[in-house]
């Protein structure tokens, strides 16, 4: 015959959690001392726009010439942006956010705009989903909070973290969320577009076609 009791775990009582390695203390001072600094070539930062009330972002593919395409939803709409240039192509202020008979999500999906429009975009941001950390050619995007709840984004070539080499030859910190909540970061599926959305803006880098460092700055 089995015994039940009242006894169970001190859920009150908190666990202290363990203290950091000297590896791990290291490792989380040496990205805290590395200031935000330009991505490498080919890398070239396109656009820094103010999205009040960004929600996530998605990436689709113009059907003429394949180039990217980003998805911006927010509190004030969709709108679509060229990942070449950093220009807004359309925005619709008003969207209808009915998701069809496929039974997807529709905080995780929209409806296309413009040169898109009829087809679905994956989004990812407050509500979940996610980018490509990695562009399949061996650049790396990664997400850290060494002094949470602050957000870094890091841009690498020595396949991630622990980045043993210096700061700004193998590994890039190219992103502070200090000032709004960081919604999404990664690569296009065509690995040639880098964006990073947080609740106030967007930020976008390409490699794409037509684009130079001295273009650009």
């Amino acid at each position: 015959m089995t015994k039940w009791t009242k006894n169970a775990s001190p859920v009150d009582q908190p666990v202290p959690e363990p203290e950091h390695s000297a590896y791990q203390q290291a490792m989380r001072e040496r990205i805290l001392a590395a200031p935000v600094v330009p991505a490498l070539e080919p890398w070239l930062r396109i656009a820094y726009t103010s999205v009040g009330g960004l929600l996530g972002i998605g990436f689709a593919s113009r059907p003429d010439t394949g180039e990217d395409l980003v998805m911006v939803v927010s509190h004030d709409g969709h709108g679509l942006i060229d990942a070449v240039t950093g220009e807004r192509i359309a925005w619709d202020r008003d969207p209808d956010t009915e998701d069809d008979n496929r039974g997807a999500d529709p905080a995780l999906w929209c409806a296309g705009l413009g040169p898109v429009a009829g087809s679905r975009v994956r989004i990812a941001g407050l509500y979940g989903g996610g980018l490509h950390t990695a562009s399949g050619d061996g650049w790396k995007l990664e997400v850290v909070a060494p002094a949470w709840p602050n957000e870094r984004v890091l841009l690498s070539r020595d396949g991630g973290l622990p980045h043993s080499g210096p700061h700004g030859e193998r590994w890039w910190h190219i992103f502070h969320s200090h000032y709004s909540e960081l919604r999404a970061a990664g690569f296009s599926p065509s690995g040639q577009t880098l964006a990073v959305a947080t609740s106030s803006d967007l930020s976008l880098w390409t490699r794409g076609a037509g684009h130079s460092r001295s273009a650009g700055g």
